[in-house]
């Protein structure tokens, strides 16, 4: 390319940006009504509930978790249970030998059935005295009543009738015995007591355990609570029922409620634990026993505040400023502002609620343009 050239095409691209220049200047200088209505989208302005917010790191934490032992003495004969393994309430977790409780209750059985003979014999004997005390009492009018033999009948009532509650009590014996038995056989089956995941195999198969040895560790690691140590003076705004914001470590948001305020305070860090009841929304992770989570904790009760969306918001000179329409024209207001509210900012002062204030196309407004409201914005 020659030189010539090089300069001609330098002086078209002056002369086009002198051009632009002037044709900007001109737009600037056009009274409003001369220029086409610009397309934008607006908000209102309202009132919300505002609550100041500290974040407290808090903890997930099971609301069962707890060794299942086993109840009786005995070898253990199954448990193909690994770490990791789910168990439903009364599922089977292990079993223990049974031949021996078998025996007692065969044994607790066969002496109920002698003792119920026991009784019936009582009875038929209690029977039988009664018969020869009513026979000689029919005879009292005869010259030849036996009053010796009465009296010794009368006497021999009284001592069936003793042999009869002793047989009764040793069948009452022998019915608990008989339940004993039972129930010991019962618990060689250990059973899940809540819905839960191992987290430790504690016996082995064949081990020889005593009531009360631990089998396994059982977590409920779908039924989580959240628990924060909250200061002291921050606990005013967290009554039972009180709805909180969390967040877990991956950024989701969730929703929990306050269950208790727990009366136990740390002397040191002068806090309080607090547990809140969560409801989680869709999440990424698999939840954990002890996993950190962030609470949202208010620092003083709600209060109403009027709002205006943050997009509407135009920083100018040191200034906050809003465009305001009003039929079909927008004007700029100047207006205060306090704290943030989400994605709106509360409004001290500039501004009334239910005004429609621009939130899109607002950068290339001039006082007094007139506006066309996109409906997607309202």
């Amino acid at each position: 390319m020659t030189q010539k050239t090089v300069l001609k095409a330098a002086g078209v691209s002056v002369a086009r940006r002198f051009i632009a220049a002037v044709l900007f200047a001109l737009a600037a200088v056009a009274p409003a009504g001369a220029q086409e209505a610009s397309l934008v989208q607006v908000d209102k302005t309202r009132v919300e509930a505002l609550a100041r917010m500290v974040p407290v790191i808090g903890r997930l934490v099971a609301v069962h978790s707890s060794s299942v032992p086993a109840e009786i003495d005995g070898i253990v004969t199954d448990f193909d249970v690994q770490v990791g393994d789910r168990f439903k309430k009364g599922e089977v977790i292990a079993r223990l030998d049974v031949e021996i409780l078998k025996a007692r209750f065969d044994l607790a059985r066969g002496e109920l059935g002698q003792t119920k003979a026991d009784l019936s014999s009582a009875h038929a004997e209690l029977k039988l005295a009664r018969q020869e005390w009513e026979r000689l009492k029919g005879l009292q009018s005869s010259g030849a009543f036996p009053k010796g033999r009465f009296d010794d009948a009368r006497l021999k009532i009284v001592m069936e009738e003793a042999k009869v509650a002793r047989a009764q009590a040793a069948v009452a014996t022998s019915e608990a015995a008989m339940r004993l038995a039972r129930l010991n056989l019962d618990k060689t089956v250990v059973r899940s007591p809540f819905d839960g995941v191992v987290t430790q195999r504690l016996s082995e198969r064949g081990a020889y355990v005593r009531a009360g040895t631990p089998l396994v560790h059982l977590m409920a690691d779908r039924r989580l609570e959240i628990e924060a140590d909250v200061p002291f003076q921050r606990l005013s705004g967290l009554k039972p029922g009180v709805s909180v914001d969390f967040h877990l470590d991956d950024g989701s948001r969730h929703k929990a409620r306050v269950r208790v305020v727990l009366p136990v305070e740390n002397p040191q860090t002068r806090t309080r634990p607090v547990r809140f009841v969560p409801v989680f929304s869709a999440l990424a992770t698999p939840l954990a026993d002890a996993q950190s989570v962030t609470v949202q904790i208010p620092v003083a009760a709600k209060r109403d505040v009027l709002t205006v969306h943050k997009d509407a918001i135009i920083k100018r000179n040191g200034r906050d400023l809003v465009y305001v329409v009003a039929g079909n024209a927008a004007q700029p207001r100047q207006i205060t502002l306090g704290i943030e509210v989400g994605a709106r900012m509360e409004v001290k002062g500039g501004l009334k609620e239910g005004e429609s204030v621009v939130i899109r196309g607002n950068e290339r407004l001039r006082p007094g343009a007139k506006v066309r409201v996109d409906g997607a914005g309202q």
